[in-house]
């Protein structure tokens, strides 16, 4: 077995900063990223699991029903790089279709991701597992040291391009194009447009797992912070906006109220609204534009009840 763990705390996010500075402005905001602490990343599992959740179990079927053809169209391979890998669990079906050498994954949940990796690498002793805890959107370039040569293929699945506006995604696509290099390809998962209300449900769901996984960002910052947030006065709220093409999910205050975090005062008025994701939805071709304006080229498209990936040279 080869594996390895490096934590690149220079390449780390800064909560304390970036939480303050969302707060601080108007409308208040929060990054996303900052969902994925121990327990965000246990409920978001959860949340795949819901049935009115059905993106996971889809890309799945689709992943599974192409599977051949995908690996045939992305040919050999030395090199996977699959950033915000998570549990790892997505990537075993390419490395059991394409054969590379090494797979180097990347999470801002660097313990988990360590956890993860250490398992798939007694799995796949022919492959060199390198998993680096790192917030990738901020340094992705500082993975470059740990790659070996040979052609790379970027793994990003599960639609979390959507999280990014669509000028943040072309610039993070660009660098993927720079980190794959001149040779490497660039294979891609995200959801597509469809009926709003199975969007609306879907980050909506029953049995509240959604609720609580936004919820869990306040008590991250209580945790964390030293902050104060009473979680019973604030609501859940998640719609889709068929204008901008995308759903958006905020923590809504329920009264008017000051809470501490990290020392500073923040007030919230009585339904004030803090921003916590976005989650743009697609059309093919839109998606297409996009990744050929960051410098990729397309290759092949599989789409399946309303999800697509995409694998672009």
């Amino acid at each position: 077995m080869s594996f390895r763990f490096v934590d690149l705390p220079a390449a780390h996010d800064d909560l304390r900063a970036d939480v303050l500075a969302g707060l601080a402005a108007q409308p208040k905001s929060i990054p996303p990223k900052y969902f994925y602490d121990e327990a965000g990343c246990r409920l978001f599992e959860a949340i795949c699991a819901q049935p009115e959740y059905a993106l996971c179990r889809t890309e799945r079927a689709l992943m599974e029903a192409h599977l051949a053809e995908i690996a045939a169209a992305i040919g050999a391979v030395d090199c996977i790089i699959e950033p915000g890998a998570g549990d790892c669990v997505k990537v075993r079906a390419l490395l059991d279709a394409v054969h590379p050498s090494q797979l180097v994954v990347l999470d801002i949940a660097g313990e988990p991701l360590a956890a993860a990796a250490g398992a798939l690498a007694l799995e796949y002793s022919g492959v060199a597992v390198s998993a680096l805890g790192m917030d990738f959107i901020r340094s992705l370039e500082d993975a470059t040291p740990y790659l070996m040569g040979g052609r790379r293929l970027v793994y990003y699945p599960g639609s979390s391009i959507g999280n990014f506006t669509p000028a943040e995604a072309a610039a993070l696509l660009a660098r993927f194009r720079k980190l794959a290099g001149e040779a490497g390809q660039l294979l891609i998962g995200f959801d597509l447009k469809k009926d709003p209300v199975e969007l609306h449900r879907a980050y909506n769901d029953a049995a509240g797992v959604t609720a609580a996984f936004n919820l869990n960002l306040l008590a991250r910052l209580n945790r964390e912070l030293e902050a104060d947030f009473d979680l019973g006065q604030f609501r859940h709220y998640a719609f889709y906006n068929p204008v901008a093409g995308r759903i958006e999910m905020h923590l809504i205050s329920l009264t008017g109220q000051t809470v501490r975090v990290a020392g500073q005062r923040v007030h919230f008025a009585l339904g004030e609204s803090v921003h916590t994701e976005n989650s743009w939805k697609f059309r093919g071709d839109e998606f297409s534009a996009i990744a050929v304006s960051a410098g990729w080229q397309p290759v092949q498209t599989w789409e399946r009840g309303g999800f697509a990936v995409q694998l672009y040279g």
